[in-house]
């Protein structure tokens, strides 16, 4: 599409000449003899561009360019004066003027002029678009039509502009930082930073560093002062993943900077303040953490004030097409979306996800990087063998007691099963059930705590 340009001059011969040229250039000119008749021109065209001479009958160029900065703040307007000063060229950029010219000048100065400004256009169309894009895949993150989603939604939407501390609770690969910065990005604090950190990546030794900073000399190896997460999250939000995994020497520590808002670097002696909201997330039940003295119950209760419970994969597959649909776009694989077929989703919503919607996401880049030929195979789903453990005969259905028993029966089932095959080995296992180490170890704390009894 031609872009628009208007010509307000009131010189025959200029308005006539400039307008062969920059038809020739390619664009859609349209021109004016005085400045009333530019901006009726102006209001009904809606041009892209306007060259305008700054003096006019009635109207001069300034006040033209006044009333199109006040329609139109993106058109460009250029400004053609016989009488330019220093003056005028400030008051018209400080109105919005692209740029001015003076006469004499020659085509070539124009066209130049123009073509930056194409190139300015192309490159302001190009961001948005990718803003767009950034956006889109920012604000699909949390995806869903089952009921517990759109409750999930709903509930991030009430609680955002609240201060109060959040408890995520979630299995691993359920999404909890997604939900995390969700609400941050509802919250009055979207503007400040979001720092995430995980408690199970970072040694115990070094776990009240990371988090609330040391000064210089306060251990060896401490050459310089350093900043923990805490002060890193100020004025924003600190997600902190894993708070299961906190030693209980460092819980206290925590709990003191929720209740005080306030904390102490290792080696040091001033308090810093800190505005932060906080946001924790466990892939356990911390409440039986509680009761078995390895969760201190007054941290619990502070960090449990508003809780949000995240739907397992396997609670949720009519979820399942939406997801997999925005991970092929997500990996640049839109064009692949239509070779998935109804046997590709049947495997896929029979199938119990132990690892959640991460191991959704890894399937779905195995389905594009092994589709050939214009067609993706059912087999390199490769989810039959996962499925060992989870078949059931109709008399485990009669004697299942509850939903949540049945489950943890059938998951006791499978990790026994991948333990005997790989002779106890933990990484082993999780390689064969293809989820996380931490979380097989989180599930054999939960399901099959006499493994790891002395």
């Amino acid at each position: 599409m031609k872009a628009k340009l208007l010509i307000i001059e009131d010189e025959k011969i200029t308005r006539r000449s400039l307008s062969d040229i920059l038809t020739t250039e390619g664009y859609d000119v349209y021109s004016a003899e005085e400045g009333e008749e530019g901006l009726r021109i102006f209001k009904d065209q809606n041009p892209d561009i306007v060259i305008t001479d700054l003096r006019l009958p009635k109207l001069n160029g300034i006040e033209v360019l006044s009333s199109i900065m006040s329609i139109d703040p993106a058109c460009k307007v250029i400004l053609i004066t016989a009488y330019a000063s220093v003056d005028t060229a400030i008051q018209s950029l400080k109105l919005g003027a692209y740029d001015y010219l003076t006469k004499p000048f020659s085509p070539e100065k124009l066209i130049s002029i123009l073509r930056n400004i194409n190139l300015l256009n192309r490159a302001l169309i190009e961001n948005a678009e990718l803003k767009n894009r950034i956006d889109t895949l920012e604000n699909k993150t949390i995806i869903g039509v089952s009921q517990p989603m759109i409750k999930l939604v709903q509930t991030i939407n009430q609680i955002a502009h609240n201060d109060s501390t959040v408890l995520i609770e979630g299995e691993s690969g359920t999404g909890k930082e997604l939900v995390a910065r969700a609400l941050h990005k509802a919250s009055s604090r979207r503007d400040e930073n979001f720092v995430a950190v995980s408690v199970s990546s970072i040694p115990e030794s070094l776990l009240e560093s990371e988090l609330f900073g040391h000064e210089k000399g306060a251990f060896t190896g401490a050459i310089k002062q350093h900043i923990g997460y805490f002060e890193r999250a100020n004025k924003g939000t600190l997600f902190i993943d894993d708070v299961d995994d906190f030693p209980l020497n460092v819980q206290v520590k925590l709990l003191r900077v929720i209740q005080e808002r306030e904390l102490t670097h290792v080696g040091g002696n001033q308090n810093v303040s800190i505005d932060v909201r906080i946001i924790c997330a466990t892939k356990i039940d911390l409440k039986k953490k509680v009761e078995n003295k390895s969760f201190r119950e007054d941290l619990y209760y502070r960090l449990n004030i508003i809780p949000i419970k995240i739907p397992p994969l396997r609670e949720r597959e009519e979820d399942i097409p939406l997801l997999v649909e925005h991970f092929f776009r997500k990996h640049h694989a839109e064009d692949k979306i239509m070779l998935l077929t109804n046997e590709i989703f049947t495997k896929l919503q029979s199938y119990q996800w132990p690892g959640n919607v991460r191991e959704l996401e890894n399937i779905v880049e195995r389905m594009i990087a092994l589709s050939f030929s214009g067609q993706i195979d059912v087999s390199v789903l490769d989810l039959d063998h996962q499925s060992a453990g989870i078949l059931f005969s109709t008399e485990d259905l009669s004697n299942c007691g509850s939903f949540e028993e049945f489950i943890q029966n059938k998951e006791k089932t499978i990790l026994e099963w991948a333990l005997s095959q790989c002779k106890n080995n933990i990484t082993d296992a999780a390689k064969l059930l293809k989820i996380p180490r931490t979380t097989l170890n989180s599930k054999i704390d939960k399901l099959l705590p006499h493994l790891k009894t002395p």
